[in-house]
């Protein structure tokens, strides 16, 4: 199976959940923020581009986006970003798509303002133009929601990695650029994934942005009892916060 297919398959898949009414996308948003971003590449010399999830494509470019690994404009306009994508080490594509899919299952469950003020931040090797693997870092912000409040244009920015020694892994982080935290996405290798009904039938209802005390109302529990299983579920994830927990039970399959 070609990188492109494992792609479609794990991320591109995905993306058909969500459902947009074209009508109210305003694309004029794009072009008024053209100039800009390309002023913005051409002044922090890095590559910028902006996904649209309704077309599940890439819509813009900047004019020195290939520029980084030595492609020019002529490369990859016809292809877009599947050029990109099979320059993707193959050992990194599944992976850096698998978190992906993590990450927006995590952005569907945040607020507007939350969606608005997460960036996630990978580091990966791609192939230059001399057929030799550079190692890129890549931040990816929502920029533009829809109606609903659903997410709809996410902005790249793509730079060459000061770190170029042995590699290690793919890395992967989610950052709040509001607060300055950072939530690590590859849990740690010590995770004990037994969480209990009642566990589960918490963190779904954080999922779902209720309190504490909401969460004893609806479950006719105490809120002591509440925030004792927030406890045991924090522990066994190895979570440090509620973000992180629905993070990485989502990534492992406990809840959807």
């Amino acid at each position: 199976m070609s990188n492109q297919k494992n792609v479609e398959e794990v991320f591109f898949k995905f993306l058909m959940q969500y459902q947009f009414d074209v009508e109210s996308l305003d694309y004029s948003l794009i072009e008024k923020r053209r100039s800009a971003l390309q002023t913005l590449s051409e002044i922090s010399n890095s590559g910028i581009n902006v996904f649209d999830i309704s077309k599940r494509e890439v819509v813009f470019y900047s004019s020195n986006f290939g520029s980084l690994l030595g492609y020019s404009p002529s490369d990859y306009n016809k292809l877009g970003q599947k050029f990109f994508i099979e320059k993707i080490h193959t050992e990194d594509l599944m992976k850096l798509s698998s978190l992906s899919v993590s990450i927006m299952k995590l952005f569907n469950s945040f607020s507007e303002d939350e969606k608005l003020n997460h960036k996630m931040i990978s580091e990966y090797r791609m192939l230059n133009s001399d057929n030799k693997y550079v190692r890129l870092i890549e931040q990816y912000q929502m920029i533009e929601l829809d109606s609903k409040g659903q997410i709809w244009l996410m902005m790249g920015v793509v730079d060459v990695s000061p770190n170029q020694e042995e590699y290690s892994g793919i890395k992967c982080q989610l950052l709040n650029f509001k607060t300055g935290k950072f939530v690590p996405i590859e849990p740690a290798p010590t995770v004990q994934i037994d969480l209990t009904k009642r566990e589960i039938e918490i963190l779904k209802l954080v999922k779902e942005g209720l309190l504490s005390k909401e969460i004893s109302n609806k479950l006719s529990i105490s809120l002591h009892t509440v925030n004792t299983h927030r406890q045991r579920f924090l522990a066994k994830l190895g979570a440090n916060n509620s973000v992180e927990a629905l993070m990485f039970a989502t990534k492992f399959g406990l809840i959807e």
